[in-house]
Formats: C-alpha cells, structure tokens, sequence
C-alpha cells in the first residue's frame, strides 16, 4: 500500500502542469515558468468583456448615496435596535463566559453536599408590570370548582393548575376540593392541610378566590372539573408561569400543626448532626405491583404483587425484566443504599427516611440500616406528637414533606409525584443537592456486581449519576415538566468577585462533622464482608468527582 500511495501521489503531482495547460484557448501550449503567473489564468471572450465594461458604468456613489439613505430611513424608525444589539450581545458573552466556566470545572471534584453554583440561580416569580389585577367576583364570568385526586402531591398540582385555569377563564376560583375516593382513602378537606387564609390573600391580586359558592348563584354559572390533575401544558406564557411558582412555592402553605411538627423533626435532625440526606422511599407494595418489576421475593412476590395489580383492569402486561432495563423500576432500599456510599457518603451519615409502608416491612430495611447506621423516621423522632394525624396519610405526608424540604440532600429511589414537586421546590430555592437515580444505568451494574470489585463499582455509579446530581446546568429552566423544572428560575450575572466569594464560602462549609455526631452513634458497621471494603471510604477527606471515565456501560465478564 505504501508503495501505491506514492505513486499515486507522484502521478497526480505530473498531471497538474498538463491539465491546467490544456484548457488554454485554441489549444495552445505554453511553457510553465513559476513566475509566469498570468500564464495561468482562464481567457476571457471578447462579449464578456463588453458586459463587464458595461457594469462598470454604474456610478459607485449612487450606490453608496442608496445604501446611506436606507440606513438613515431605519435607524429613524428603530433607534432603540442597536442598543437592544448591544444588550443582547452583552448577555450573551456572560452566559457564554458563565456556561463556559461550569464547563471548565465539570471535571473538577465536586462536593456531594452542595453544589458550587448554586448561587447563581435564583427563583423569580414576582408579577410583571403588565399583570393584570383579578377580576372582582362579581365581573368574572362565573366560577370554578375543581376535586383534586390523588395523593398529597398529585393534588398539589392540581390545586396549582387550577388557580391558573380560573386566571385564564377569568373566573372565581372556589376552594379546591380534595378527593376522598383515591387508594389513601384519607378524608382531609383543604383547610385540613393548608393554610385557607394565607391561600385566599396571598394570591388576591392574581385571582379572586372563595371558600365556597354563594346560594344565590344559579347552577349555570358554576363549572365543575373532577379528578383534575396535571391538565396543563409545560410550556404556557411566562406571567401564567411565575403564577404557577406564586402558587406552588408561596401561596400553598401548612396548617400551624403540621408546619410546627415538620420543623420540630427538622430540628431533631439538626441536633443530632449538622447536615443529613432526606431519602423519599417508594416501596409500598401497591407502588411495586403498579411498576409490574420483580425485587428477587419469588412467588410468594409474584403472587401477591399480583393480586395488587388486579385493581387495575386497564394496566397491561408488563416484562418484569424489560422495565428494569428500560430503568422503569424503583431502587430498592439496599440499592439506594449502595448508590449513596459509592458516591461518597459515609456510614456516619444521617438519614432521615420518607416512606410508607414498606413491602417486605423490617427484613427489606435491614441492608439500608447496615449501611447507614443513623437511620431516622418520622415515627421515630416523635412518637407523641404524631398520634393525631396517623389517621391520616395525607398530612403524615404533608410531614415527611417539610424534613425532605429543609434537608442538605434529598435522594430518591422514584420518579413520583413528592420526588417531581420537591425537586422542583429545591431548584427554585437555589438549587439544594438533589440526588436522582439513573435507574437504567444503575439496574444494569446493580446486576453486575458481583463481577466486580468495590473501586470498578464506585466509579461506574459516580460516571452514571452525572447529569442526576440537581446541578444548575443539567437541564434548562422550563424545560422537560414544569413542576420538576420550573421555568421561573433566574441567573445572577457571572463575575470573578463572585466566583472568588462563593468558593471562600464553599471552603468554610466543615467537609467533616464528625466531632459533632453523638457518641453513640458513631462506628462503623461490623456487618458482611461485601461491607468491609466501605471502611475506607470516610465523607470529609476529599470531594467525590463525578468526571470519571465515561464506561459506566462497559461490565468486566
């Protein structure tokens, strides 16, 4: 080959003198002479020659004279363009400057607890100018009643979705109902969980709201909507977006009771260490027989899973093992275990676990419990003080809630409704750590990993979680679904100053607390050997990368 090459490189370098010679006019031939450069140029004839002599007849000052006038014409009517121009320019060059920084530090070590910029993203959802006050209630065009169904968060976005209809109809909004009806068959109205107050005058300016209909009104002039959830778009008009924040992150606050029980737990966790991991765990056995997975029970699993899933006639057959590599199946308690120290948490870390009933009860726990030791619920913290509201799942819910909102990082093993709503919540409070398994990657290694040891483990999880992390860059404002995205988010504009300021910041945060944990919570676990090989692994001594080699796909045999 090496030989053909060169002499195809030789019989190309002969030909050129040949061929740029044979297209002279009337096939003469000249003599190549590197200096006779004007031997090689294409002969013209004689009636181009004359059409080129005519162009050049028109006067170039016209032409400019034209092209000036136009250019005067505009910038009377848009004098505003260029400095617009400018602007955007200006913006641009920041965003270019701000994204090329995240860039440049995506393969620097990142801190597991908090995110380095956070603090340039901010949550804005303040009314424009140009907004509209409500219509009095006497001017709309009637009123709205809706019946959220769900649970407490699937009716969270209903109640949200709701105010923005009776904006966009111009109509009185009634107080959402609550459904009674659903698979948690908690019969708590809206005043049971939310602050009615609040809700009516916090958003007074944006839509007139009633506690219930006037009997006086006539049965036309109402519109009632059932089982409203999710009935809105992602993608609406910005004011319609910022209400929808006004609405979610503001004006849709707790009852006394339950805000003061979700922050005394807050407290608790506080007490006994100064940052913890919220863990929102969906193993319920109606939520494992939805999915249509198999967790490794056998046909005692099978069997009542699927005597679970008959009350839903319309759910199709599903491939347990096709859900699980399509990532369509919840993390199991022993795996988000596994993910949270592979990523660098340590066993003196607390949880504090969100989870109903789990399938399996204390036995499905138990790996989770090996691996953090400082395990913490709700009914653990406080006995007492939760005896009024077991009765009821949507305010235990509406707990579980505030603890997972005030925690340093919330993890969770789904993609549901409380995972979507807090994710979003987080973001718009400036991006708080929030851990969201890659569940297609991580089913393959979990099944993998028995061929490998511990580092090969850790370094796939770590080059599989990037991009789940809840950095600022990872997926747009407004984009994928609103309440896990919202797009009222704002950027701060880049600057050295404050680089330099939020690193001195990031540098104070203690990277390890464990002077301040309580001595008997402290150890390690004497657990299997699989365990053992996690003793070296301690959270404070260096921030865990997340730019490892990207084979998180790649298995040894």
């Amino acid at each position: 080959m090496g030989v053909a090459n060169k002499a195809w490189r030789l019989s190309l370098i002969s030909e050129q003198p040949n061929l740029a010679l044979s297209n002279q006019p009337n096939g003469k031939h000249y003599q190549y002479h590197p200096n006779n450069y004007n031997d090689w140029r294409w002969w013209r004839s004689s009636a181009t020659q004359q059409q080129q002599q005519q162009r050049r007849k028109v006067p170039w000052s016209l032409v400019c004279g034209f092209m000036l006038f136009g250019l005067g014409l505009i910038s009377l009517f848009t004098g505003h363009v260029a400095s617009d121009l400018e602007w955007y320019s200006q913006r641009l060059v920041k965003r270019s400057l701000f994204y090329s920084r995240l860039e440049g530090r995506r393969r620097e070590a990142i801190d597991i607890w908090k995110s380095k910029y956070s603090n340039y993203f901010y949550g804005c959802s303040e009314r424009g100018r140009n907004f509209p006050p409500a219509i009095r209630e006497r001017a709309s065009n009637g009123y709205l009643l809706i019946a959220a169904s769900g649970g407490l968060n699937q009716q969270r976005t209903g109640i949200t979705d709701a105010v923005v209809v009776a904006r966009i109809l111009n109509a009185t909004l009634v107080v959402p109902e609550l459904d009674h009806h659903s698979y948690w068959k908690d019969d708590s109205d809206f005043v049971n969980i939310f602050d009615v107050h609040w809700f009516i005058s916090y958003l007074a300016k944006d839509v007139t709201i009633v506690k219930r209909v006037p009997d006086k009104v006539m049965r036309r002039r109402v519109v009632q909507l059932t089982k409203f959830d999710y009935r809105l778009a992602s993608n609406l008009d910005e004011e319609l977006q910022k209400l929808r924040c006004r609405v979610n992150y503001h004006a849709l606050r707790f009852t006394k009771p339950i805000q003061e029980i979700g922050e005394k737990l807050v407290t608790k966790m506080r007490m006994m260490a100064t940052r913890y991991i919220a863990v929102h765990l969906r193993f319920e056995p109606d939520m494992l027989a939805f999915s249509g997975c198999y967790f490794g029970g056998g046909e005692k699993e099978r069997s009542e899973l699927g005597e679970i899933r008959k009350r839903w006639a319309t759910l199709p057959d599903l491939s347990p093992d096709g859900e699980r590599e399509r990532g369509k199946c919840p993390l199991a308690p022993h795996e988000v275990g596994l993910m949270l120290r592979a990523l660098g948490f340590s066993n003196n870390t607390y949880l504090y676990v969100a989870s109903g009933e789990i399938y399996g009860g204390e036995e499905t726990l138990r790996p989770l419990r090996e691996l953090f030791p400082n395990f913490y619920t709700k009914e653990m913290l406080a006995v007492e003080e939760l005896k009024p509201f077991l009765p009821f799942s949507s305010r235990l819910a509406a707990i579980d809630y505030i603890v997972c909102d005030e925690s340093d990082v919330f993890v969770t093993n789904n993609n549901g409704n409380m995972a979507k709503i807090l994710a979003g919540r987080r973001r718009y409070a400036g991006h708080k750590r929030t851990i969201k398994p890659n569940a297609k990657k991580l089913s393959a290694l979990f099944m993998a990993r028995d061929r490998m040891d511990w580092d090969a483990f850790a370094k796939k999880v770590k080059a599989s979680q990037r991009g789940f992390m809840g950095e600022p860059d990872e997926v747009r404002p407004g984009r994928g679904d609103f309440h896990e995205y919202p797009s009222c988010i704002c950027e701060r504009p880049f600057t050295d100053e404050n680089s330099k300021g939020e690193e001195q910041l990031a540098d104070r945060i203690p990277m390890n607390f464990k002077e301040k944990v309580h001595s008997k919570y402290a150890g390690e676990n004497q657990g299997d050997k699989s365990l053992q090989r996690l003793k070296k692994i301690s959270m404070g001594e260096e921030p865990i990368s997340l730019r490892e080699n990207e084979d998180g796909e790649n298995f040894p045999d």
